[in-house]
């Protein structure tokens, strides 16, 4: 993920929030008239390359908490004790690098462990952690508890939570361990701990609550002679999933999405792997100095995989190909597909996974183009590092599918990276700073899938005359906005045909794309006003299924409206899902009588010089069978604010029988799904007579018509 888009874009962040607000908020300025009604013509005989069900797929980092709080059930803040016991919220450490001067990486704790008695009472053991650099020591006397506690734990009345805490101390101290959810005396449990060794060891806890609150208390305590030792000590849900928030896992199961990519992402290009497996207990907490946020790796590859088992999803790995070495990545390889006979596969199965998990996707890396990247070098220099990574992890399994980490000019032209590299604004195709380009080149035996990201903006576009980023003025129209991230959709498919015929190589081996990164600013959390823009995004990658087979959006977590206890699809996991049910898998040709209007922008870099769109605007629509080619279903978007009319006549079948229509069609566009309100945004089910002869669609509406076919 980019730590930046341009050096330009942070200057005119407030200006650029300004016109968008102006110019799609106000939609009754933009609005589209209702022109004639247009045709469209779908040919069945006429059909491409089977859309992949990876473009579904979803993208997960280790950003802060994404992970942490987003899908794991741990409801303690840093349980394994980074952070010294304090009064006052401790102090992280500064940021570093491209992001020291961007504050939306600062980021202090909002929670952390309190001293209870007596700050004086409580030290950090750095000669003798439990694990990491310090461990909590409290002295304790006959009296008055000494201790720690943690607040800000959200519970819920007749819910249990189970945990565990792992001590160690004088046979003559006495822990208590007290789950409070109100303050009277009786608003509290408690579990009682006598029997103290020197040697650290498991204890369970268990605990049910008896209120709702946002603010509960765990509190660890300790009266009588000596000391005791808090190595860690963990609280979740009972009935968590194997760790996982049941809700979370309940939600995302829906979309059937595919593929799941981890751990990154910027956060890969400094990680160490071996930090998240064996014990989860002892696996040191880190800091990440790209998000500036503690990691305890309690989510690490075995984790990872078993969340993809429990979604019924393909896992896609990406290896550290920054401050990591091939070696290493060879090693990954082996710990989830080398079997219990060899090193790393020996050490799965200690791990509780004796059988391999045959990962079969593999990214080499993280936008290694980027100056800001952990570890970021020149493009000859990555190229030998992508080709070397690529014969070790080979070396362990000849069948996996290596995906590259590219940019296409649209991504070195809007991270203003290939200034730096030859002084052009736009790479030339092929030159020092195409870098798609030129991994195509030299590496494209060790290549399956080049990864391109993109972050779409309906607010600012490439200047070619002043050579940057400026904000679009006059604002676009509310249709013109929707239309952003297929634009960019569309960008890469024309490098992708450019490259076709600058590189034969190319040609007799073709690698499509995935786009293991992409999402849209300025939809606003848990809001549909970015949902038209997503499913013309689908309609182009499936125009062009042959080169675009998979997709990772930023992320999962982006598809769930959620508080710490509940999670429903929003709006956009609503989509996802939408079309991974009722949309088919084989394309077929969509034509029609009104062409999209020409760019606005002359083309380059990410300004593509023909439009994404079918020929039906200001409609677009895509259509595809299912894979038993039994049943048609016609996709139509209206991305206007007015209501619109198509004709559709099927061509190479004859559509029989009745249909169903599945539509997502709210009241006002920026409509929301969030877990305490009713839904303001759902996806409607309509049994259908025939196909008729002329459709009406609702202003910002996605439509799926489905039909069988003879």
């Amino acid at each position: 993920m980019h730590l930046i888009r341009t050096r330009e874009s942070e200057k005119t962040l407030t200006r650029i929030s300004a016109l968008f607000v102006f110019a799609v908020l106000a939609s009754a300025v933009n609005a589209f008239p209702q022109a004639r009604t247009v045709t469209a013509n779908i040919d069945v005989s006429k059909t491409g390359a089977p859309i992949s069900k990876y473009i579904y797929g979803q993208f997960l980092e280790h950003g802060g908490d994404i992970v942490n709080n987003g899908i794991w059930s741990e409801m303690l803040v840093d349980r394994k004790f980074f952070y010294p016991v304090a009064a006052g919220a401790p102090t992280p450490p500064p940021v570093l690098g491209n992001a020291a001067g961007n504050p939306r990486f600062r980021r202090t704790p909002t929670r952390w462990w309190a001293p209870v008695g007596g700050a004086e009472n409580v030290t950090m053991d750095k000669k003798d952690p439990y694990t990491g650099d310090q461990s909590p020591l409290v002295k304790v006397d006959a009296k008055d508890p000494h201790g720690l506690s943690e607040s800000g734990i959200a519970v819920r009345k007749g819910k249990a939570y189970t945990g565990r805490i792992v001590l160690a101390g004088s046979p003559g101290a006495v822990v208590k361990v007290t789950l409070i959810w109100g303050k009277g005396p009786a608003d509290r449990q408690v579990t009682t701990i006598r029997t103290l060794g020197a040697s650290y060891r498991k204890l369970p806890l268990r605990f049910t609550a008896a209120a709702d609150t946002d603010d509960a208390t765990l509190e660890i305590t300790g009266t009588g002679t000596g000391e005791f030792h808090v190595g860690a000590v963990s609280l979740m849900p009972a009935d968590n999933i194997e760790g996982f928030r049941p809700e979370v896992i309940a939600a995302l199961k829906q979309m059937r999405f595919g593929v799941l990519r981890f751990p990154g992402g910027n956060f890969v290009s400094s990680y160490e792997w071996r930090y998240g497996v064996g014990d989860i207990d002892k696996r040191p907490p880190i800091f990440d100095a790209v998000w500036h946020a503690v990691q305890p790796n309690d989510v690490g590859t075995d984790e990872f995989l078993t969340l993809c088992r429990l979604l019924g999803v393909d896992p896609y790995i990406t290896v550290n190909a920054g401050f990591g070495d091939a070696w290493s990545a060879r090693e990954l390889v082996e710990y989830t597909n080398g079997s219990a006979t060899t090193p790393m596969g020996k050490w799965r199965a200690q791990n509780g996974h004796p059988a391999p998990y045959g990962v079969k996707f593999w990214g080499v890396g993280n936008e290694p183009w980027g100056d800001y990247q952990m570890g970021a070098m020149s493009l000859p220099q990555f190229e030998l590092k992508h080709n070397t990574f690529a014969k070790e992890m080979r070396k362990v399994d000849p069948s996996i599918k290596l995906i590259a980490g590219g940019a296409m000019p649209d991504v070195m032209e809007g991270a203003d990276q290939a200034r730096r590299i030859n002084g052009q604004y736009v790479p030339d195709y092929l030159s020092a700073a195409d870098w798609t380009g030129q991994l195509l080149l030299n590496c494209l035996d060790n290549i399956d899938m080049v990864s391109e990201h993109y972050y779409a903006s309906g607010t600012e576009h490439t200047d070619m005359k002043l050579q940057k980023k400026v904000p679009i003025d006059p604002p676009l129209s509310f249709l013109e906005w929707q239309r952003a991230p297929a634009v960019q959709v569309r960008a890469k498919y024309e490098h992708y045909q450019e490259y076709l015929k600058r590189i034969p190589a190319l040609r007799a081996k073709p690698v499509p794309i995935a786009i293991d990164e992409w999402a849209y600013f300025g939809g606003g959390p848990n809001s549909y006003k970015t949902v038209p823009a997503y499913a013309w995004a689908f309609h182009e990658m499936f125009r062009h299924s042959d080169i675009f087979q998979m997709g990772a959006f930023t992320f999962a977590t982006a598809m769930m409206s959620q508080n710490r206890t509940e999670a429903t699809l929003n709006p956009t996991g609503l989509l996802f899902k939408m079309y991974r049910d009722h949309f088919g898998t084989i394309p077929v040709e969509v034509s029609g009588d009104s062409p999209q209007p020409k760019p606005r922008f002359p083309a380059g870099g990410d300004q593509p010089a023909v439009n994404p769109g079918s020929d039906t605007y200001p409609l677009d629509v895509s259509a595809a069978l299912t894979e038993d080619r039994k049943t048609l279903a016609i996709a139509v978007l209206n991305p206007s604010d007015s209501e619109q009319s198509i004709k559709v006549s099927v061509n190479g079948a004859k559509v029989a029988g009745a249909g169903k229509l599945w539509r997502m069609a709210p009241d006002s566009i920026n409509a929301t799904v969030q877990v305490d309100k009713k839904p303001e945004v759902q996806v409607e089910e309509q049994s259908l007579g025939a196909l008729p002869e002329t459709i009406t669609v609702r202003p910002f509406s996605v439509n799926i018509y489905s039909y069988p076919v003879q």
